[in-house]
């Protein structure tokens, strides 16, 4: 997770006595629980009578924010409920709650004799303390503690709970029936003199998608994303069956797709089999030539006239892929065609504006399976998207198979409960104490790995994977910690060949993610031959799979402050070679990732901070270009526009770095459409709604900036020329499921590929405020109107499986009346006012609501997928 680090660390907060009954015992009756996932029987001893009988019911609350001088940003009181269903005690020592916690809480005593500790990183646990009377049966623990944030969103709670009794400390079992309670009373929502709203409304919610009108279909560009040009004719073509498809040898995977996408929209009797049609059918020709006008690989032609049929020329296959993905938005959606297809006459020339137009998704955190990705490369390929990030290795997982170092996957792929250090990694984002939980353990075999690459070069999409360094390395770290100690007791003399951490370094540091163990050692041999075996290995994997690798991500972001420092080895480095601090042991460290690269014929990509150096300017801390890396070739991936690097972006590519523009307050997938707790995403760098994308001006970004802001750097003319592209990027804390993937991911996705690939709108460049607005409303109208009516249709009713988000409608209350709208004009919607919750037979919103009670509508896909519920009552 990009983030900035609140620091702090995690003592008991004395301005946080929770004014409740902490520790005190209430009375409830017994219930139905869901066995736990692990069942793995106890040791003997006191409590195996207890582990084998009881059951325990777990519940989350947020109690209150509180606000201090000694945290003006605000705190959290929050209380586990622990319920004891079974027939046994649970008794007064002996065991411990395990749980995850994303940004940390305070540790130390509680009330009612029980202690809360870190255990590393952010895992946790409460265990009791001498003189805790244990949890009789049928009675319930209320545990109270605190966060010292605010816990505004509901990911932030604490997430995977189990228990693990000390007579069989080996053994996690895991607490099914949690569940977290509702965060809707006035003091759970309080956001202190921030001036930010408690939640986002129904009506708020209203007022925002008035921004937009309703368009009729004719009125809407006919091909997404908006092509350079288009030239509309007179005529139809008529197909009632598939045309006759001419392409030389190399475009055969084009013409086996353009076959499969016109043989499904056609009658089945129609279509045939065969791979050219019928006599006298129209014709498709698929070439390669020359787009007049356009250097770029991936430009195209397509034209379609009556009497010829269907053209379409790209500069490459991929510009042709692009030409066909247009030809896809022509025609008819599903089960509209009944006896054939009419395609309009026109003239598309077509070229993206920028040659990087990417997708990183992130499989460290939380593991996702082949078929999901697969499934992401189709949807890039759909929206002209080519560069896809691979985001491979992390704190919490290493994803890869690579030959030679098993303990990367056999370790470092796997989580869940151990007490024996080097086992596997801990459990982290709610995976639980089961080594077999899907989202916590998995990686990708070299035979799948190479499948993703050809699955990802058929389209067109070019794989860039991610190994990180030297920061978020944890996995690779205690996966070579534990390689060293199984070879150094059997007695290997190169035991230490590959180890990444300095036994004998007392730096103290912390991460954004609260790890103290997870940095690669630049002061160690071993480190830069792991890095070289490893890119070796990957760089073989895509040689092997036919698909060209240009570079590989080195990360590069959120190296702690104080890593590497008290490091006998980095500091021996240091000495040998001149360097002043840690900061030129940085440049070292990529002098040599650089050195390795090449070797193999790659040159580096990286997260922001390989491109930066860190100093002050009137003792405020200040990002700056590094000088040593700017004529390198070094692609800088920038992710923080933040308060005081809102420019930041701008200044690399001023300075001569290549610049891929991925700002999380614009493009990160992983932050919530809102501010309401029960919105899935996280929200530490901004609230990113659909429109919110869509206003991105990639290379004048500070023009529309609200507050304005001033004293920052635009870009240059040169910088312009060093601005690659864009990327949307997706980090998986809160994303264990492909539906949610889908929910954060889409139709935001959709906005990214516009903004990738068409040019700056008018309303982007217009001077004139007044006409700006109005020029905004029309283009925004337009973008809203083709998902609705057109982009998002077409994904339900060719049963894609993509479950985006259908947004919560805007309701509001005017004379007696509901009225209704949606981001998405013209979605079917329907309500209720009975106090049920809408479905496919509920009355349809066809204008002003006139029922009284309380009103709950929602939105529906083609397929009757419901979207979110939105309710206002109507006196």
């Amino acid at each position: 997770m990009r983030k900035q680090s609140k620091g702090g660390g995690f003592v008991l907060a004395s301005w946080l006595m929770v004014a409740m009954a902490g520790g005190s015992l209430m009375q409830v009756a017994p219930a139905a629980y869901a066995a736990a996932e692990a069942k793995a029987p106890v040791g003997k001893g006191a409590l195996e009578g207890f582990a084998n009988g009881a059951q325990l019911r777990l519940r989350w609350e947020l109690v209150r924010t509180v606000f201090t001088p000694e945290l003006p940003g605000g705190g959290t009181q929050a209380r586990f409920v622990l319920s004891n269903l079974g027939q046994q005690p649970l008794p007064a020592q002996g065991w411990s709650l395990y749980f995850n916690v994303m940004d940390g809480v305070s540790t130390g005593p509680l009330e009612g004799k029980l202690v809360l500790e870190q255990v590393a990183g952010n895992l946790f646990r409460i265990r009791p303390a001498p003189g805790f009377a244990g949890v009789p049966a049928g009675q319930t623990l209320n545990i109270a503690y605190n966060h010292p944030d605010l816990v505004i969103k509901l990911a932030k709670a604490p997430a995977g709970p189990y228990l693990v009794y000390d007579d069989a400390p080996d053994v996690g079992q895991a607490i099914a029936d949690y569940q977290l309670l509702p965060v809707t009373r006035p003091e759970q929502l309080d956001k202190g003199g921030s001036g930010a709203k408690p939640v986002v409304t129904v009506q708020d919610i209203y007022r925002r998608n008035a921004n937009a009108d309703w368009l009729p279909a004719a009125a809407l560009p006919p091909v997404f994303p908006t092509p350079q040009h288009l030239e509309a004719g007179g005529g139809k073509l008529k197909l009632a069956a598939l045309p006759n498809i001419s392409a030389p040898a190399v475009l055969k995977t084009e013409a086996a797709f353009a076959r499969s996408l016109l043989a499904a929209s056609l009658p089945a009797s129609s279509a045939g089999t065969g791979d050219t049609g019928s006599a006298g059918a129209a014709a498709l020709r698929l070439s390669v030539g020359t787009v007049p006008g356009s250097t770029s690989p991936e430009a195209y032609t397509l034209t379609i006239k009556a009497g010829s049929g269907i053209d379409i020329v790209g500069n490459s296959a991929a510009g042709v892929a692009y030409g066909l993905q247009s030809l896809r938005d022509l025609l008819p959606l599903p089960g509209a065609a009944a006896g054939g297809i009419e395609l309009p006459e026109l003239a598309i020339t077509d070229a993206p504006r920028f040659e990087y137009r990417g997708f990183q998704l992130d499989v460290g955190r939380n593991f996702h399976t082949k078929q999901t990705v697969f499934k992401l490369l189709d949807l890039m390929a759909r929206y002209k998207l080519n560069k896809f990030h691979f985001h491979l290795t992390e704190d919490e997982g290493w994803r890869l198979e690579i030959a030679g170092l098993p303990e990367l996957t056999s370790i470092g792929a796997v989580r869940g409960h151990s007490a024996v250090p080097g086992v596997r990694l801990q459990p982290a984002y709610g995976s639980g104490p089961n080594p077999a939980d899907a989202s916590g353990t998995g990686y990708y075999t070299r035979a799948e790995y190479i499948e993703i690459l050809r699955y990802a070069a058929a389209r067109h999409i070019e794989v860039i994977p991610e190994i990180e360094m030297p920061g978020h390395a944890r996995a690779a770290v205690k996966a070579m910690e534990a390689r060293y100690h199984r070879l150094k007791a059997a007695g290997k003399g190169d035991a230490a060949k590959y180890l990444l951490n300095d036994f004998a370094d007392k730096s103290v540091y912390k991460s954004p993610q609260l790890y103290n163990d997870h940095v690669i050692n630049p002061g160690l041999e071993s480190s830069f031959t792991f890095i070289d075996h490893v890119i070796a290995q990957v760089a073989a994997m895509h040689k092997e799979a036919g698909a060209p690798l240009h570079t590989i991500h080195v990360g590069g972001d959120e190296l702690p402050s104080g890593a590497w420092e008290q490091s006998p080895a980095s500091r021996a480095v240091m000495q040998k070679k001149k360097l002043e601090s840690t900061a030129e042991l940085w440049d070292y460290f990529y002098d040599r990732v650089d050195a390795i690269l090449r070797k193999h014929g790659l040159y580096a990509s990286g997260w922001e901070e390989m491109a930066a150096r860190a100093t002050k300017v009137h003792g405020e801390h200040k990002l700056i270009p590094n000088p040593r890396f700017t004529q390198r070739g070094f692609s800088a991936y920038v992710w923080n526009n933040t308060e005081g690097a809102e420019d930041f972006a701008y200044r690399l590519a001023n300075a001569g770095y290549d610049i891929v523009l991925a700002p999380v307050t614009k493009m990160y997938m992983d932050m919530a459409y809102n501010a309401n707790p029960e919105e899935p995403g996280v929200n530490w760098g901004d609230y990113v709604e659909l429109d919110t994308v869509y206003d991105f001006i990639p290379l004048d970004y500070l023009k529309n900036a609200n507050p304005p802001l001033v004293g920052k750097d635009a870009l240059t003319d040169y910088g312009k020329r060093r601005i690659r592209g864009l990327e949307a990027t997706l980090f998986t804390e809160t994303v264990r499921t492909p539906e949610r993937m889908d929910y954060l991911v889409m139709p935001r996705l959709l906005a990214v590929a516009e903004r990738a690939w068409a040019p700056d709108p008018a309303w982007a460049t217009e001077t004139d405020a007044a006409k700006a607005t109005a020029l905004h409303r029309a283009a925004w109208s337009g973008f809203v109107n083709t998902l609705s009516q057109r982009v998002l249709p077409r994904l339900d009713l060719e049963r894609t499986g993509v479950d985006y988000r259908i947004a919560p409608p805007g309701l509001v209350v005017d004379g007696g009346k509901v009225l209704v709208n949606h981001v998405l004009p013209g979605i079917a919607m329907r309500y209720t006012s009975d106090g049920s919750e809408p479905n496919t037979t509920s009355k349809p919103v066809s204008g002003p609501i006139l029922d009284k009670g309380q009103i709950k509508v929602a939105a529906f896909g083609r397929n009757g997928r419901p979207g979110v519920v939105s309710r206002i009552d109507n006196p």
